[in-house]
């Protein structure tokens, strides 16, 4: 709220009045009333006197709000507030609605009987607010005497049929009326009549705001360059919404981020094409055609390159390049994305960053990486803030401290609640001294094709199980081929790790400890402690050199055990309470990472995307005279005249 006996109003009013004269194109015809404000450079009309206020009190049985009162006392009323009221009334035309549009019975047919108090209240609206647009483009401006603050001010409310939305709030009669001179400003910098350029004192300030708010974010000071530019897009000034796009897409938000300005720009369309293009290809229910929507201006190669960034970013191929050594490092922390370690990559791209060359002085910071398929998941809230807050683009200023990295470094998440982690059963193998690629010559029988030796391109742990599903055409009573994603599981491990397990039979589980671990070493867990059905299980095995070492298994209430099990694994430790061993969950992975020194990444197997493939069975084939099921799906290139499917 602006203090009235502090704000300036006839500064204020003078102000917009010149810059309103200054916008009318020359020979355009006017009423009597505008040609004789263009002429006198005044919008308002005479001050109102103190009895003139007074008496319109008596005649509303009201006070009036200190700011309107202080407004009147300036100009009894006013012309063309904003784009859309013609004429806002002085202490004669200001009066009680009294429901004088019908719109409270409107508003209330709208109302179920779940409406709260603040609904109806808003309904009610147009029976006790005081009505201050005269001559309007189909607009309403309310006085609320019930929503006034502790000084006694009270809220305005506007509301426009056309705009279709519910009645929008200003703090006080100031504040409305900054809104409008607002309105007014952003109105005139979008005009197309061939009008005079609108440039004044306002604009100049604005502009020259902007240029101080684009050093400022390459310093760091991302939070007060955001503020001067929200207020400069109010106001529609070129560039302001464009650069202050790329700060909150770097935030994490992306409604209503266009970049708008400069995405059709050649010089920065190659780094902002794709995150604008991403969030399209997020959207599947958008139709193509809405893209261009965001893209006014664009030429036809412009567009055409928007549609093969989208291209590339719905079948995961879209590569995120940049020029230098900043260019090197992303590299880099794509390789360390690949397999796993999210953490080293933003290490990798957060050191490399005061290198980064921008396309050109309106480029605040990287941001085509955010569509990359394998950096993309890098990007946090609390990264985005590390990243904007680092001096960049040949700007300096003082380095911010480093985000916490989002990878624990152990195996104990698995047991905890967290986001996108409500896995009850899992099953991982660990590897020692082998690299992520090895892994599938190690837990496969070697086929080719979708299923073999070669991994797939990294996707996150969902797109592969869709894809798996949706090119399987034979399915198994006792086959379990797990669908597992691989990377390093810190310093010598690497993993293979399946979030979405069949069920655990351990009549027929065999473990692909031993022929995983030829020449090496070999741990693998199933856990199912915290199963919603089926009895709670958990398995570990230890091969060395092709040979288990060591194993036991917890299933129907009863451990079996083999091989020389180290104490600090030995499963009495964890089970002695039988009736609660979801309990052991946590201790167990805390002692098999103590053991090993082996870890999951956490961020990488949650929210990132990693290479795939599929084992061979982890169950032993059917013994004489165990029965099974297999069911083949027979793809048909016509239909059938009997007009059944196989």
């Amino acid at each position: 709220m602006t203090d009235p006996t502090v704000f300036d109003w006839r500064s204020f009013l003078l102000k917009w009045s010149g810059e309103w004269a200054d916008s009318l194109p020359g020979g355009e015809t006017r009423g009597e009333g505008d040609e004789a404000a263009r002429r006198a450079r005044w919008l308002g009309f005479p001050a109102a006197s103190e009895e003139r206020i007074a008496a319109m009190e008596e005649r509303l049985g009201r006070h009036m709000p200190p700011s309107y009162r202080e407004f009147l006392k300036v100009s009894d009323g006013w012309r063309h507030a904003g784009g859309f009221v013609r004429l806002l009334a002085g202490a004669e035309d200001a009066h009680w609605h009294n429901n004088e549009s019908g719109l409270a019975d409107i508003f209330e047919e709208y109302l179920d009987e779940d409406a709260g108090p603040e609904e109806r209240r808003e309904a009610d609206l147009w029976r006790r607010g005081l009505q201050l647009d005269v001559e309007s483009d189909i607009t309403h401006v309310l006085l609320d005497p019930e929503d006034v603050d502790e000084d006694g001010e009270w809220a305005v409310y506007t509301w426009s049929s056309w705009r279709a939305e519910a009645p929008a709030r200003h703090a006080d009669f100031t504040a409305f009326m900054r809104d409008m001179h607002r309105e007014f400003h952003s109105l005139q910098a979008r005009r197309s009549d061939g009008g005079p350029v609108f440039a004044n004192d306002t604009t100049r300030k604005l502009d020259a705001q902007v240029e101080e708010a684009r050093l400022e974010a390459l310093r760091g000071g991302w939070e007060e360059a955001v503020k001067a530019l929200d207020e400069a897009k109010g106001y529609s000034r070129a560039r302001a919404a464009g650069l202050g796009d790329q700060i909150r897409r770097l935030l994490g938000q992306t409604y209503m981020v266009y970049f708008d300005g400069l995405v059709t720009d050649p010089r920065y369309a190659p780094d902002l094409l794709p995150p604008l293009v991403a969030e399209h290809a997020r959207h599947s229910y958008r139709d193509d055609s809405t893209l261009t929507f965001h893209l006014p201006g664009a030429d036809d190669d412009l567009v055409a390159l928007a549609f093969a960034t989208l291209d590339q970013v719905r079948d995961g191929t879209y590569r995120y390049t940049a020029a230098g050594p900043y260019g090197e490092a992303v590299e880099r922390a794509r390789e360390s994305a690949r397999w796993g370690d999210t953490d080293g990559a933003w290490r990798a791209l957060m050191n490399a960053l005061p290198l980064w060359q921008p396309l050109g002085p309106d480029h605040l910071a990287p941001l085509g990486w955010v569509a990359d398929p394998l950096l993309g998941p890098l990007l946090t809230p609390e990264r985005g803030r590390e990243l904007l807050s680092t001096p960049r683009g040949g700007q300096s200023g003082e380095t911010p401290r480093p985000t916490a990295d989002l990878d624990p470094g152990d195996l104990a998440w698995l047991a905890e609640p967290y986001r996108g982690n409500n896995r009850a059963s899992y099953r991982f193998v660990l590897l020692e001294g082998t690299e992520p690629e090895e892994l599938p010559g190690r837990l496969t029988d070697g086929d080719t094709g979708e299923d073999g030796t070669v991994l797939n391109e990294p996707m996150t742990f969902w797109e592969a199980l869709q894809r798996s599903r949706h090119s399987r055409r034979e399915f198994s009573s006792y086959d379990d081929r797990a669908l597992m994603v691989v990377g390093r599981a810190g310093t010598g491990w690497s993993f293979a790790f399946d979030g979405e397990p069949a069920p655990f039979t351990p009549q027929r589980f065999l473990s692909p400890a031993a022929t995983a671990g030829t020449g090496t070493r070999a741990v693998v867990v199933w856990s199912g402690l915290r199963a919603p059905h089926g009895k709670p299980f958990f398995h570990l095995s230890v091969a060395q050199d092709g040979a288990e070492q060591y194993a036991f298994t917890y299933a129907d209430g009863e451990i079996r055990r083999s091989g020389d099990i180290p104490q600090a694994l030995d499963p009495s430790r964890f089970f002695d309470d039988l009736e609660d061993s979801a309990r052991a969950e946590r201790p167990l992975l805390e002692a098999v990472a103590e053991q090993f020194g082996a870890s999951l990444p956490r961020h990488a197997i949650v929210n990132g995307r990693l290479h795939t493939f599929t084992t061979r069975s982890w169950t032993r084939p059917p013994r004489q005279g165990e029965t099974y099921m297999v069911v083949r799906l027979e793809p048909t290139a016509t239909r059938p005249a009997d007009d059944r499917y196989t």
